[in-house]
């Protein structure tokens, strides 16, 4: 069963490689035997760039020097352009459509040394069509939604890093699933969507998938341009953490709702103040403001594709027939909404470190023919916040059991902080041998409310 093996997080290879421990073309050659290894079964890539990244090793090899993230392989999403490969987002529609520049984000990394291995699977135009990808803690769970080939590709330990999306649950749910870190970027922040295929473009984000959050800490700092990448997770001082259990959106299995009960006393064993998120009349808003939104904004930016009905799954039609019918006046009040309640999310987040509440409603729903429910991300997703998916837990059948972070787009290294804290915990008892099977109350939440 996959898991995060130290020595194959990001910011371990990075010290192998700066350490000369390890060169560019073994890593890049260890990555391809993995692949060779685990994709008979798990499925994650839908084009492996062998001569490309194998190049490209051998010449970081000699390289006089090289960026912080020499040598590393990293998986695309197959809706992300990478010069001279197809980008064909999961529709036929776009079959043998190569990209004749990289995208922003690719191309930074390449400029900081790290190495395309190839496009990961995608769902149809990141909407709902599930790709052939399976979940590799077990092969007849769905891996998630759009990112579900850099997720699983991630978790099977083929790259340590991978680029995805999200414009509902596309990123969070498949990191969730596959037991991954995962980074959703705030809507129209330093991590640009240039070179995406987009589906709408007020809630379209960047993401960034990794064994561990430590590892998404230094992804992205490097990305950002920090003057030099980041050491050790400092423990954060005393966290204050609004609770949301979600339920009023859907059904939270037990075993998520004991995983976050387990979070909360182990926050509260580390000295957080806790208070209790009472958004249960806004959040259900939220939800159909942004099914509104998305619907009206891909209608729009898939008007082109939508001309072929009969090349096109019967869940993205759907979607593109509803979001013709939507009145321009009703997608405002949509747009009204988010803006209203951001502004009063981010009032709160003034107050709190972050929102902790479950990722998905529970672990990869059985069978390939769907891939979950996006729920509880579409509130965090309209208003275009930050989100961090925390990985450590685990249920009594082995499926991972991921929660989720909302923070301030100001005050990502708290973030980051929070979320290495929570994953450490996790992770120290699952291997302690606990498992999150019963749910329970939230335990402990202190009595004032937001």
């Amino acid at each position: 069963m996959p898991s995060a093996r130290p020595e194959t997080t990001l910011s371990a290879l990075v010290a192998r490689v700066a350490a000369g421990e390890l060169s560019p073309s073994e890593m890049i050659g260890g990555a391809l035997e993995r692949l060779d290894a685990t994709e008979p079964g798990i499925r994650a890539w839908v084009r492996v760039d062998r001569d490309g990244a194998q190049g490209a090793a051998r010449r970081l090899d000699t390289a006089p020097a090289g960026g912080p993230l020499r040598g590393i392989p990293f998986g695309v999403k197959d809706i992300i352009d990478v010069r001279g490969l197809p980008t064909e987002c999961g529709s036929p529609l776009r079959l043998g459509h190569v990209a004749g520049s990289d995208a922003v984000l690719v191309d930074r990394l390449r400029r900081l040394g790290a190495v395309p291995l190839g496009k990961t699977v995608t769902t149809e135009f990141a909407y709902f069509a599930p790709g052939p990808t399976r979940n590799p803690h077990h092969l007849g769970h769905t891996p998630g939604g759009s990112s579900s080939g850099s997720a699983a590709a991630v978790a099977a330990g083929v790259v340590p890093l991978a680029l995805g999306s999200q414009t509902a649950g596309s990123l969070t749910r498949p990191a969730a699933y596959c037991g991954v870190a995962g980074f959703v970027a705030p809507v129209g922040g330093p991590l640009e969507t240039a070179g995406f295929t987009g589906l709408s473009a007020t809630l379209d984000a960047a993401g960034l998938l990794t064994p561990t959050v430590a590892d998404l800490r230094l992804a992205h700092a490097a990305l950002t341009g920090a003057d030099r990448l980041p050491g050790l997770v400092a423990p954060p001082a005393r966290a204050t953490l609004a609770v949301w259990p979600g339920t009023e959106l859907g059904e939270v299995a037990a075993d998520m709702r004991a995983a976050l009960t387990r979070t909360v006393e182990d926050a509260v064993a580390g000295g957080a103040r806790l208070v209790e998120l009472d958004w249960t009349e806004r959040t259900p808003r939220l939800v159909d403001a942004h099914i509104t939104v998305m619907a009206y904004e891909a209608a729009r930016s898939l008007a082109a594709e939508a001309a072929h009905p009969d090349r096109l799954s019967t869940p993205l039609n759907e979607l593109l027939a509803r979001g013709r019918s939507i009145a321009a006046t009703d997608y405002r009040r949509a747009l009204s909404v988010a803006e209203r309640e951001r502004a009063a999310m981010l009032a709160l987040l003034g107050d709190v470190d972050a929102v902790l509440g479950p990722a998905a409603l529970g672990p990869a729903p059985s069978g390939l023919a769907a891939t979950g429910s996006p729920v509880l991300s579409r509130p965090w997703q309209l208003l275009g916040l930050p989100a961090l998916t925390v990985p450590g837990h685990r249920n009594g059948a082995g499926l991972p059991l991921g929660l989720q972070l909302i923070g301030h787009p100001e005050r990502l290294d708290r973030l980051f902080a929070l979320g290495h804290t929570i994953e450490k915990a996790a992770r120290a008892g699952t291997e302690n041998g606990g498992t999150d099977n019963e749910g329970t109350d939230n335990g402990g939440i202190e009595s004032r409310r937001h």
